[in-house]
């Protein structure tokens, strides 16, 4: 099970196990992952790093997301055809997208997570792993 990564210090040390230095811009970058509670594409952690420290390129940030991606850190999500977008690796949760702002809502049911189960043992399966999208517009 994945940890949830709860500060700057934490992604720090996910890295250094990895064996890569910490540098200026990273850290930086690792800043903005701790305080964001969106879920931002690497152009919008782009943006916000760079308010910070306009040194910081692209190919930095790709390079340490990627890194964090693969200790387990920080999730990846590709929701519907757009951009990549990454959260902090936590407890099971699924997704509701507002087709219409591209926001990203988190929740979890006990319930559906339960009819999941149910829905898998009667079709003889043991679910192993699931994510859940929802694609959704207000009511008006």
């Amino acid at each position: 099970m994945i940890e949830t990564i709860q500060n700057r210090r934490d992604y720090e040390n996910q890295l250094r196990a990895a064996g890569v230095r910490i540098t200026r811009q990273r850290q930086v970058i690792l800043r903005i992952l701790s305080e964001t509670e969106d879920h931002p594409d690497a152009f919008e952690i782009l943006q916000r790093a760079s308010a910070i420290d306009p040194s910081i390129s692209l190919s930095t940030v790709y390079r340490t997301m990627k890194l964090l991606e693969e200790k387990g850190a920080i999730q990846r999500h590709a929701f519907e055809g757009g951009r990549a977008r990454f959260e902090q690796a936590a407890g099971h949760h699924d997704h509701l997208i507002d087709v219409d702002t591209g926001d990203v809502i988190e929740f979890h049911s006990r319930k559906l997570e339960a009819l999941q189960e149910e829905i898998a043992r009667q079709l003889g399966y043991e679910i192993v792993h699931h994510r859940m999208e929802l694609y959704a517009r207000k009511c008006r």
